[in-house]
């Protein structure tokens, strides 16, 4: 299969080496997936910054109905949250910032 051309909205390789931990994890049963994770995440990313219909995904990324499956599991399971804060706890890293402390559950919205 041809190399595909990347997309603005596609993740570069130091993005993608901070979000693979969290994305990588796979179950022992089962069959392997078909499509690797960075590029169902790029067709996510495809769609919310082009602002286009799950159906009208470009042919070159993975299927629609399974972009949208791992959307909405990993909206449902939390991990949209857990990438946010993980983004954020990099950016401070890198700004030299202090950890801010922790939220208690009862004051954090889901």
């Amino acid at each position: 299969m041809p190399k595909r051309e990347p997309y603005p909205s596609d993740l570069n390789d130091v993005e993608w080496e901070l979000l693979r931990p969290l994305l990588t994890v796979l179950p022992k049963l089962g069959r392997p997936p078909l499509h690797d994770r960075r590029l169902v995440l790029n067709a996510i990313f495809y769609v919310v910054r082009s602002g286009c219909a799950w159906r009208l995904l470009p042919h070159d990324l993975p299927p629609w109905r399974l972009c949208y499956y791992y959307f909405a599991k990993w909206r449902e399971s939390g991990l949209w949250a857990q990438i946010n804060d993980h983004l954020r706890e990099a950016v401070r890293e890198k700004r030299a910032k202090k950890k801010p402390p922790a939220l208690r559950s009862s004051t954090r919205r889901v």
